[in-house]
């Protein structure tokens, strides 16, 4: 049973999270651990290994480590509701280019979602790749977090969130001399 205080932040708000994160323990093997009902976000490797048993169920996310790769679940994305992507450390960035992929060269439409260690300084960069939703760090304020997703007003780049670079956008004036 998820707990009802438990909050991420999605869509740019702070809301109420009713799914679990299954993580396996050292004695759990991905063949053999036991998925619950209700609203549940396996790995991947469980997703694999108990597709024909899990396929069926309505409310089933699956969540990806920061080693794994989306082509994965390639032809499959559309029946999630729910990916979310690990980050084990701040530190480690390959998840940023597993959202990416998800969103831009698999299709991914549903929510996507950054779990781990995430911080208030990664949420702009982090949406920028196409995550949506965010389960920031339990010993951190999740509503200093949120105000990480406004930290810059303008983006120089292109990425999931802005398909023009900042000099195609901007409107030039010419100089006379």
């Amino acid at each position: 049973m998820p707990n009802p205080t438990t909050q991420i932040i999605k869509n740019k708000a702070i809301v109420s999270d009713d799914w679990i994160i299954l993580r396996l323990t050292e004695d759990q093997s991905a063949e053999t651990v036991s998925v619950t009902d209700g609203r549940v976000i396996v790995p991947l490797q469980v997703w694999q290994a108990q597709k024909n048993t899990l396929q069926n169920r309505p409310e089933l996310g699956v969540w990806f480590a920061s080693d794994e790769r989306p082509e994965a679940l390639q032809g499959e994305v559309d029946r999630f509701s729910v990916i979310a992507v690990d980050f084990p450390k701040f530190t480690d960035g390959r998840g940023y280019s597993i959202a990416y992929n998800l969103r831009a060269r698999l299709g991914y439409r549903g929510e996507l979602r950054a779990i781990g260690d995430v911080l208030r300084d990664q949420l702009f960069y982090m949406q920028r790749v196409g995550f949506d939703a965010f389960a920031p760090r339990a010993d951190r304020s999740i509503e200093d977090a949120l105000k990480g997703l406004f930290d810059f007003s303008e983006t120089y780049q292109t990425s999931w969130d802005e398909k023009s670079p900042l000099f195609r956008r901007a409107q030039r004036t010419g100089v006379e001399a």
